[in-house]
């Protein structure tokens, strides 16, 4: 936890305020709990959190998202080929079995 005079703390306050709609208790709450992170405190406010920014910085490009879904495409279609293909051997080899 950070130690944090007051010439700081109200400056922090003032940042809050002007952001969200908080009371002052409500500030000072919010900053302990972030650890007196006032940008902690403005995105929790707004509803941002780590997985929506994670998600955003993964994004991909036009060209990587194409490729990206041609490649799925194509690993389905071949994971679907042999599965057929598996089939098809099994399906033989027991009827050769019942045949004999």
């Amino acid at each position: 936890m950070e130690i944090i005079d007051n010439e700081a703390l109200s400056e922090k306050l003032g940042i809050v305020a002007r952001q969200t709609d908080y009371d002052e208790e409500t500030i000072k709450q919010k900053l302990i709990d972030c650890d007196y992170d006032h940008m902690k405190v403005i995105k929790e406010y707004l509803g941002l959190d780590k997985s929506t920014n994670e998600k955003v910085l993964k994004s991909n490009s036009v060209n990587q998202e194409i490729y990206k879904q041609i490649r799925k495409k194509i690993d389905v279609s071949d994971y679907n080929k042999k599965q057929t293909e598996k089939l098809k051997t099994e399906i033989d080899n027991n009827n050769l079995i019942k045949h004999n």
